[in-house]
């Protein structure tokens, strides 16, 4: 049973979708990632999110970015959408933020994949400490090498 589900709209979201899985496998969170078109695949969309055990679902999608909306209306656990860059970029932020009331989704921003990863872990750290202790380990290093590249343009 994977922790996350990952849900693109299209074949070619897989690189941004990869990203996501590799900060899941960096945490050791279980994923499974799939394509699903909310427009094109309705109820295959239906059946992933329902026949899913999944805590969180990560929604990947571009141009009208109605997937995140899609999964968030048959289910009631959390659902983090990506908008996917392209030719219309607004559009894709807008449908994933501009969601009607009682049915939220969180939103990352463009191709975030590993942003969306991440919140997903900040999710399940709720009730896994093992998380919550990767987390903070995880921005100590990314502090440090803040530190490290300033100390290297400092010579």
């Amino acid at each position: 049973m994977p922790q996350v589900l990952i849900v693109m709209g299209s074949k070619s979201d897989a690189e941004i979708c990869k990203k996501a899985q590799a900060i899941l496998q960096r945490f050791d969170v279980t994923s499974s990632m799939h394509v699903a078109s909310a427009h094109r695949t309705p109820e295959r969309v239906k059946k992933l999110v329902t026949e899913s055990d999944a805590d969180v679902f990560i929604a990947v999608a571009g141009l009208s970015a109605a997937l995140p909306g899609v999964v968030a209306s048959i289910t009631t656990k959390p659902v983090i959408g990506v908008p996917v860059s392209g030719g219309v970029n607004l559009d894709s932020i807008l449908s994933i933020v501009q969601m009607p009331p009682g049915i939220p989704v969180a939103a990352v921003g463009l191709d975030r994949g590993d942003n969306a990863a991440l919140l997903a872990v900040e999710i399940l750290s709720i009730k896994e400490p093992r998380l919550r202790q990767g987390l903070e380990l995880y921005r100590k290093e990314m502090a440090d090498k803040v530190e490290k590249d300033s100390e290297e343009l400092s010579r």
